[in-house]
């Protein structure tokens, strides 16, 4: 049986393993959480898979291509996307079994409907004219519930790291570290930690934030979160609406590609913006490209790619010598095992 409880977003869960690999996929979920991953939803589908293989009577140890065609099985009402990642889990688990020497078999996965989105990626100018609007934000009444406060500061954040709304929301003041420069993000996407160096000006912007915060009326109210209300609570999902504000005031209203600009585009401008940076230094992208994809917090280097095809649109002198034909420098695996 699993029991699941919300806390903080996250799934907490107790189980026991009741198929022959029972043990083998404890042992994978602790790996994976032993190397920094929460690794909740995936460890759920682990105990499906575990429930599946009792009841599918399996008695040796190794993943066939009839348990791995069955389990593949579109369901009803299932996702192709759903699908796609019940798979996928499966054949990482195969992997694991085939790296302790266990012959198992990895299915390929599925074919999927793709997001053709395009992100809006902002401009210098467009960027400046926010921050300026952003400074000039005023309350019409009083309202202390409010995350006007933080704006500034946060979207400074937002632009100059590239992490998620999300994950700077999500900050508590012991994760922010002023003096020696970096950011600790531990309420992550795809669960696992990781360190974010910042800059000495942005460093500044901070303190002076942390500053007049501690001034607030009612700043003896500690959340404990470093971007808060007037009233000292943590700040929410109001923090977009005040970002639409801002571009109303900065006249960055355009719609491109059917999309009006969001909040979460400054981590997409970040990125294409690091990735023409250092191209423009001369770094060659297999060294960029590893580099931002663990500064962003991607599980692989795929989703990373897609800011490539950006930056070339976009800055298309700066990394003119790369072949097109490779601009998938990290192309998927096309071998499975056949067993």
């Amino acid at each position: 049986m699993i029991f699941t409880s919300r806390k903080e977003g996250l799934f907490i869960m107790d189980k026991n393993y009741n198929s022959v690999y029972g043990s083998y996929i404890k042992q994978f979920i602790e790996m994976k959480r032993a190397l920094g991953f929460k690794y909740s939803t995936d460890a759920i589908i682990l105990c499906q898979i575990d429930r599946f293989a009792e009841q599918s009577e399996e008695t040796s140890i190794g993943i066939t291509k009839k348990f791995a065609t069955s389990w593949g099985k579109k369901r009803l009402h299932e996702s192709d996307i759903y699908r796609y990642g019940r798979i996928r889990i499966l054949a990482h688990f195969s992997s694991y079994l085939l790296d302790l020497g266990i012959q198992s078999y990895i299915p390929k996965l599925p074919p999927y409907h793709k997001s053709t989105f395009i992100p809006y990626i902002f401009s210098r100018n467009e960027i400046d004219a926010i921050f300026k609007a952003c400074d000039e934000l005023r309350l019409e009444i009083v309202n202390l519930n409010a995350n006007i406060f933080c704006m500034p500061t946060l979207l400074r954040l937002l632009y100059a790291t590239g992490i998620r709304i999300s994950e700077a929301l999500a900050l508590k003041d012991e994760d922010v570290n002023l003096n020696d420069f970096f950011l600790r993000i531990k309420d992550c996407k795809n669960g696992k930690e990781r360190i974010i160096p910042i800059s000495s000006s942005l460093a500044s912007v901070c303190k002076k934030y942390v500053r007049y915060r501690n001034q607030l009326p009612l700043g003896k109210i500690k959340s404990g979160y470093f971007f808060v209300k007037l009233n000292g609570n943590k700040c929410g999902a109001s923090t977009r609406d005040w970002f639409k504000k801002c571009l109303e005031k900065a006249n960055v209203t355009c719609i491109s590609h059917n999309q009006r600009p969001r909040i979460h585009d400054l981590r997409h401008t970040f990125a294409v913006t690091s990735l023409a940076n250092m191209a423009d230094a001369g770094i060659d992208l297999y060294v960029s490209l590893p580099i931002l994809s663990t500064y962003l917090g991607h599980q692989s280097l795929e989703a990373t790619n897609h800011y490539v095809r950006l930056t070339t649109s976009m800055y298309p002198d700066l990394i003119k010598d790369v072949d097109m034909l490779c601009l998938d420098v990290f192309p998927k695996i096309k071998s499975y095992e056949t067993y």
